[in-house]
C-alpha cells in the first residue's frame, strides 16, 4: 500500500484537529489538496468577492509549499462558484496565480453554499503532481 502523508501547514492545525480533514494528503508523488477558501490566516472570512478569490488562492500556495510543490505543479484545479457570473472576475485571478503552460485542467461547478456557512463566493480544490 501507498503511503499517505497529511499535510497540515502552520497556521491550519485547527482544520485538522477541530473540522476533521487534511488541508492535503500526499501520496507518492500527487497532492490531492481540499478546497481552500478566503479565510485568512485568524481563519476569518474575507468580505470582498475579488479578495476572496485572491484568499483563496494564497491559501492554495501556502498548503502546496508544506507539500514541497508550487501553483505550477497544479494539473487539475476545481473551483465552486456560489455565483456563476463570477467567472470572469475569477478567471482573471486565477490567471495571475496560474501564468504557466501547460494550464492545468479546470472544472468550475455551481454550488449553493460553500465552507458550512453563507459569505463564501469561491472554494479551489487541486491537484499536483511533483517532478520525478
Amino acid at each position: 500500500m501507498t503511503e499517505r502523508e497529511a499535510i497540515i501547514p502552520e497556521g491550519m492545525e485547527a482544520v485538522y484537529e477541530k473540522i476533521r480533514y487534511a488541508p492535503a494528503v500526499k501520496v507518492g508523488n500527487t497532492i490531492y489538496v481540499s478546497g481552500q477558501i478566503g479565510r485568512d490566516k485568524r481563519m476569518q472570512l474575507v468580505q470582498d468577492r475579488e479578495a476572496q478569490m485572491v484568499q483563496a488562492f494564497e491559501n492554495l500556495k501556502t498548503v502546496l509549499a508544506a507539500a514541497g510543490a508550487t501553483l505550477r505543479d497544479i494539473v487539475d484545479l476545481t473551483t465552486f462558484h456560489t455565483d456563476m457570473r463570477d467567472l470572469p472576475l475569477f478567471m482573471r485571478v486565477r490567471d495571475r496565480y496560474l501564468d504557466t503552460h501547460p494550464l492545468p485542467a479546470w472544472t468550475a461547478v455551481g454550488a449553493h453554499m460553500l465552507g458550512g456557512e453563507a459569505g463564501y463566493f469561491v472554494e479551489i480544490k487541486a491537484v499536483a503532481v511533483l517532478a520525478e
